[in-house]
């Protein structure tokens, strides 16, 4: 056998699949009724020495999915039932956004306005990268319709991303979490898996740790249990999920650029975010640093696309 055989056929499924595990797609989210909304963003604000270097990845992620589109009804064992257990709950893909390396604000104000839209009916925003930049705009369009609303960002990643200014620029991927402590609505920071060196000055780590961040490394999350993490969130909170590809140990996804030893296993960040949703009301996710083009035989798109697989699960329980 010369040519690679389509194992999705032997599922029953096409080779090829233009939206996430097949779901029904939404192109004006004006007229969004689905109680969940994966949105892909290529690109927000990307450093000009490495430009989108993710903007592959929302659609990596949905190819990755191609063989599970005619079983997602079938039983899950990650959640006891179907991965969404009615019609009427399932998401929706709502594409991805166009972006231009060159105009950053114009990205931004794209992923804001979509967020905006998104949670004006009702919907929980699920948004795929793209690199880390992406959420800034996301947690800001939060806070734009929160209606004074506080919220706990829980940040799974293996760097803190609390630099003030890199290469020039203040709204990049390595100044997430700070920018985000800056934002009114934004009430708590918890962020989890953090590991090696690199990634921060201990400038950094000290200006998070005064404005209240509590940290849970990834080498105390080992030791200690996902526990640690979830005893952090109040009862009731409403959760901003932002999670990076690298927070998971890159023997599961080495598509990334930052790979490094010691991270998180598939189902310590499925118990996180099952975890949090239990704790409180999770009001937007996104999954981003995704790169396929350093991926190993597809090994990371298929545990990221079925981490997203499982949160969509999470999100719809949730609504209903």
């Amino acid at each position: 056998m010369n040519e690679k055989p389509d194992l999705g056929a032997l599922f029953g499924a096409a080779a090829e699949t233009a939206t996430f595990l097949g779901l029904a797609a939404c192109d004006n989210l004006d007229a969004l009724s689905a109680p969940v909304a994966l949105i892909g963003a290529p690109c927000a604000t990307p450093y000009a020495s490495v430009g989108a270097y993710c903007r592959n990845a929302p659609d990596a992620l949905r190819k990755a999915t191609g063989a599970l589109t005619a079983n997602v009804d079938r039983h899950d064992f990650d959640h006891g039932g179907p991965v969404f257990p009615a019609a009427h709950l399932r998401p929706v893909d709502c594409g991805n956004l166009p972006f231009d390396e060159a105009d950053t604000a114009g990205n931004r104000a794209r992923i804001a306005e979509a967020l905006s839209k998104v949670r004006a009916r009702g919907a929980v925003p699920v948004l795929i990268g793209g690199d880390d930049s992406i959420p800034i705009p996301m947690i800001e369009a939060i806070g734009a319709s929160a209606g004074g609303e506080k919220f706990t960002i829980l940040q799974i990643d293996a760097h803190i991303d609390w630099r003030e200014i890199h290469m020039g620029e203040r709204l990049g991927l390595s100044s997430t979490m700070r920018r985000a402590s800056e934002m009114p609505h934004v009430e708590r920071i918890i962020q989890v898996g953090a590991r090696g060196i690199g990634s921060a000055a201990t400038s950094d780590y000290e200006d998070a740790l005064a404005w209240g961040v509590t940290f849970v490394t990834a080498y105390e999350l080992h030791r200690q249990g996902v526990g640690a993490v979830l005893d952090l969130i109040p009862e009731g909170s409403n959760i901003i999920i932002c999670i990076d590809a690298d927070a998971l140990d890159p023997s599961i996804v080495p598509g990334v650029i930052g790979r490094a030893p010691g991270g998180l296993s598939y189902y310590q960040a499925v118990d996180l975010i099952k975890g949090a949703a239990g704790r409180g009301r999770i009001a937007a996710m996104d999954f981003v640093e995704f790169m396929p083009e350093r991926d190993v035989d597809g090994i990371g798109a298929l545990t990221f696309a079925r981490l997203i697989t499982t949160a969509l699960g999470v999100l719809v329980r949730q609504a209903a």
